[in-house]
């Protein structure tokens, strides 16, 4: 049977079964490759240990679509047959197998998994995540109404307030970059620019008297309460 094919890949690597030099060996590769901090406290399930063996977790992507056979071998010619482990195909979106990288994936963070500095990844051959982005058109209309909500529940009145809120607090909603973002929102400036005004103008307004949960006036509920 002929073995499935694609271009993005995770593996583990396990430190005491690569060399000292390892990473400068996956550069001779010539592909894109990230790798996560060393996970060294992520929490076991075996009976009488407290942590898992020390670990990386590497994102691997393929210049042509090959099988996880192939990208194996690879690193075990240049790293040594026992270095790698779990090689497999990426299914879900590479986003979120990039956050999981340090656990800020969706899952990991309700299976409240350790989470690890972003700032120790080690990429490699120019690894930007935002390349291997690919949104449907299902995909991009949930995004979309993900950033309404984020206007409309946090008052953000402007495309710089958005981006701020997405900087500090994107990866607790599951967003994605700003630039992917950018990009989707592109399509949609009108219907954006009606959620700024709207909240620009219940500022200027001070319309204090919303509620916020069913979007009636306050005052006109009391009176038909009266």
């Amino acid at each position: 049977m002929a073995k499935d094919k694609s271009r993005y890949f995770t593996f583990l690597l396990y430190p005491e079964s690569i060399p000292e030099d390892w990473k400068s060996k996956l550069e001779l590769i010539g592909v894109p490759i990230a790798v996560s901090p060393l996970h060294d406290k992520d929490k076991s399930t075996v009976p009488g240990q407290d942590f898992k063996k020390p670990h990386y977790h590497v994102v691997y992507v393929a210049k042509n679509p090959v099988t996880a056979d192939s990208v194996r071998y690879k690193i075990k010619q240049l790293l040594g047959d026992q270095s790698i482990a779990k090689v497999q195909i990426v299914i879900r979106s590479m986003t979120s197998m990039y956050l999981y990288l340090t656990h800020e994936s969706k899952d990991a963070i309700e299976k409240k998994k350790h989470k690890y500095n972003k700032q120790d990844i080690t990429l490699i051959n120019n690894f930007d995540i935002d390349r291997y982005i690919t949104l449907d058109v299902e995909d991009k209309d949930d995004m979309l109404n993900d950033v309404c909500d984020l206007i409309d529940d946090y008052n953000l009145a402007n495309m710089r307030e958005l981006r701020r809120f997405l900087k500090a607090h994107g990866l607790e909603y599951g967003m994605p970059s700003i630039k992917t973002v950018n990009s989707v929102l592109r399509a949609h400036t009108g219907l954006i620019r009606l959620y700024f005004d709207a909240v620009y103008q219940e500022r200027k307004y001070g319309r204090g008297d919303i509620d916020k949960e069913t979007g009636e006036i306050l005052e006109k509920k009391r009176n038909e309460s009266e």
